[in-house]
């Protein structure tokens, strides 16, 4: 039996494709249409899926959406009412997109498969899940625990924002709600904007700037902002936030506040908002750590599931394992709303459909490498058609050749296998570099990823290595964890050193891997397994031998404002219009100064003009 899972319409579309209750495909819409965070219905995510699978879409058994537009409706016009007349202005521009479309979701829906299935509607079981259990589901059903606590924590859903579920064998019960407008996402996000990024795509900024800061708001977000209980629930005080009524995060009362008006995007960063995203992070933390306890409390479990925006936040789920409130923690990789396609699909096959559920101990995401590849014929026949100039190497001179790049301090561009699900880059379309480089971090920010200089990149080490370099024992295969540096890798500072505040601390080496050590000498660790991933593990493996170190630079293959690469053409453009100095795509090895200068020219002409 298949079944198909759709996220969309808001943020992050993406499809996924279940057979028999087993995760055959899943992928964001945006590595197909190159449009971050694209909202549109997954089309090309949904052929894909297709494609993997091996079938039509006339042979598919049911389609799962991930969410319930008529509660969401709801929630929208009953804000309204209880701000009105001072929301008016957002509800009239949010309706007309609602009357003409998201009112009539199941017969656009209908329309979109139709188009796939070659009729005008698409006549087959079309199901709608509620957004929470969607993520609650996409948590607990892949992963390896036969039982578990199941914690979902985002912006909102329908009016859920916070749930505590308990999973058992194939049954997912919700026990727990926290309901819009009170919101741990959209607390959050507020402070994304209050400092000047974008929400619902730079709340990571927040977190790596964080370290930077000292957390001096705290208490003032606690005695005004949020209500905390010991259990966990909360509740915001809505004269401080607009996101209800207006059409920004934040009001002026917050304004007042914290003394000033929202950072303007891209201006200087000061201390005084790396202070800010110290605060909320620490509130966050916080917040999550007495969700955690209640909810091993009211479950009595010793394993805990994590999904929704929230728990992208991996310092917080870094804190959280190091508590040892419960034994062990399953992250969705696709923690966001695209990983909803997922949850949805596998709510329906244990919960609608009442299929069992036997765990045996593994990772049911086998990695997250669930997009799509290209065997060595179609990586050549594409790289030829774009223009390249590239060697076909055997496995172990490719290896080697790689190697080589990285430990002459080259970026190399690294495209494997199939595509990761989610967020993270984890060794199939990566950006690799020598983490043992004083100037790696500095290089790939500003000449690679053309992105601001304090964002931190993660280190990807076998799992077998990781608890010799880090303070971390755990599998972290998805980046979703940090841990700290080992005192015996740190580096001692100066007084002067020491004494640095804020983004001065940035250019002093920390670790034997400074590329990777953060300013509070934390890391996100990504832990390699070779059986989901064997060719980076090689590479990792021949490394070591040749370094002594088991650690790579691992940061995703794009630049900032592009989705991660997809093909070997995106692959083939990102490389010829960066400063990444060689390219692995396949057995295929790519030099830039081996490219046509013309052709160098050109692409880097067209990605500046992008």
């Amino acid at each position: 039996m298949r079944i198909l899972g759709i996220s969309a319409f808001y943020h992050d579309s993406a499809a996924a494709m279940i057979e028999d209750g087993r995760i055959v495909a899943a992928a964001q819409e945006e590595r197909f249409t190159r449009k971050k965070h694209d909202a549109d219905f997954p089309a090309n995510a949904v052929v894909y899926c297709l494609s993997a699978a091996e079938c039509e879409m006339t042979e598919v058994d049911h389609v799962v959406f991930y969410d319930k537009p008529i509660l969401k409706f709801e929630r929208l016009l009953e804000t309204y009412l209880a701000t009105s007349p001072r929301g008016f202005r957002s509800f009239r521009m949010a309706m007309p997109l609602w009357i003409k479309e998201k009112l009539f979701q199941k017969k656009l829906l209908r329309r979109y498969l139709g188009k796939l299935a070659g009729v005008k509607e698409w006549p087959g079981s079309l199901l709608f899940t509620e957004h929470h259990l969607a993520h609650a589901a996409s948590a607990f059903f892949p992963s390896p625990f036969a039982s578990a606590a199941v914690l979902t924590m985002d912006g909102v859903g329908e009016w859920c924002t916070t749930s505590l579920g308990h999973g058992r064998g194939k049954d997912l019960d919700i026990l727990k709600e926290i309901r819009f407008p009170h919101s741990l996402g959209l607390l959050y996000s507020a402070f994304t904007y209050y400092t000047g990024f974008k929400v619902n795509s730079g709340e990571y900024k927040v977190m790596g700037l964080a370290p930077y800061g000292r957390p001096l708001f705290v208490q003032k977000i606690l005695d005004h902002l949020i209500d905390l209980k010991e259990d966990g629930s909360f509740r915001l005080d809505q004269r401080y936030f607009d996101y209800c009524a207006g059409l920004t995060m934040t009001s002026p009362a917050f304004h007042e506040l914290f003394g000033a008006e929202p950072r303007r995007p891209e201006s200087p960063l000061t201390q005084r908002e790396m202070d800010l995203a110290a605060s909320v992070q620490a509130v966050t933390e916080e917040v999550v750590l007495k969700l955690a306890r209640f909810a091993r409390q009211e479950t009595g479990e010793r394993h805990l599931c994590l999904a929704g925006g929230v728990a992208l936040n991996c310092v917080a789920n870094g804190k959280l394992l190091k508590k040892r409130i419960f034994d062990d923690i399953w992250i969705q990789p696709a923690a966001g709303d695209a990983g909803g396609a997922v949850g949805s699909a596998l709510a329906a096959w244990h919960g609608y459909l009442g299929n069992g559920r036997s765990p045996d101990g593994r990772d049911r995401m086998t990695g997250a490498y669930l997009g799509p590849a290209f065997d060595q014929r179609e990586v050549e026949k594409r790289l030829t058609a774009s223009g390249a100039v590239y060697t076909v190497l055997s496995d172990d001179d490719l290896i080697a050749r790689t190697v080589d790049a990285i430990v002459d301090e080259k970026a190399v561009g690294w495209m494997q296998g199939r595509m990761e699900f989610g967020p993270r880059a984890l060794g199939g379309r990566s950006i690799l570099g020598d983490p043992r480089s004083p100037t790696m971090q500095k290089t790939l920010n500003l000449k690679v990823k053309y992105r601001e200089s304090f964002r931190p990149f993660a280190p990807s080490v076998r799992r077998e290595d990781v608890a010799e370099w880090f303070d971390v024992d755990v599998d972290s295969p998805y980046m979703l964890l940090v841990g700290d540096v080992l005192d015996r890798h740190r580096l001692p500072l100066g007084a002067g050193e020491a004494a640095l505040f804020g983004i001065d601390r940035l250019n002093v080496p920390r670790s034997g891997i400074p590329a990777v050590t953060h300013v509070d000498y934390s890391a996100r660790v990504q832990t390699v397994h070779r059986d989901t991933n064997p060719r980076y593990w090689e590479l990792l493996s021949a490394f070591k031998q040749r370094t002594g170190c088991p650690v790579l630079v691992n940061t995703s293959f794009n630049v900032r404002g592009e989705p991660i690469v997809c093909t070997p053409e995106d692959a083939f453009r990102c490389f010829m219009g960066t400063e990444i100095e060689c390219l692995v795509v396949g057995n295929c090895f790519l030099r830039k100064e081996d490219q046509s200068s013309n052709l160098r020219q050109d692409y880097k002409d067209r990605f500046e003009l992008d």
